[in-house]
């Protein structure tokens, strides 16, 4: 198989593919390679990746509340009451 390659294709990028925007543009052209390191290294310690991945409820079956029970009636019956449910 012979022929041109197109420029595009040599990139990785296809027609009608935008090419991405860089994240980081260095405007000063004296700053040296590591000053850039430094500048990457901070950004990228910062964060601003993915989001988080959200938290996952707990199951209700196993909340602490559920351990918690009602309070024990007083007076008269008490004893007897506090075995009935509800």
């Amino acid at each position: 198989m012979t022929g041109a390659v197109n420029d595009d294709q040599q990139d990785g990028q296809h027609e009608g593919e935008q090419p991405a925007r860089p994240a980081l543009r260095i405007l000063d052209a004296s700053a040296t390679p590591e000053e850039v390191a430094a500048v990457v290294a901070v950004l990228s310690a910062l964060g601003g990746g993915e989001a988080p991945a959200p938290r996952r409820r707990r199951p209700e079956w196993s909340a602490p509340a559920r351990a918690v029970r009602r309070p024990l009636p007083h007076g008269p019956g008490a004893w007897r009451s506090s075995a009935l449910p509800g």
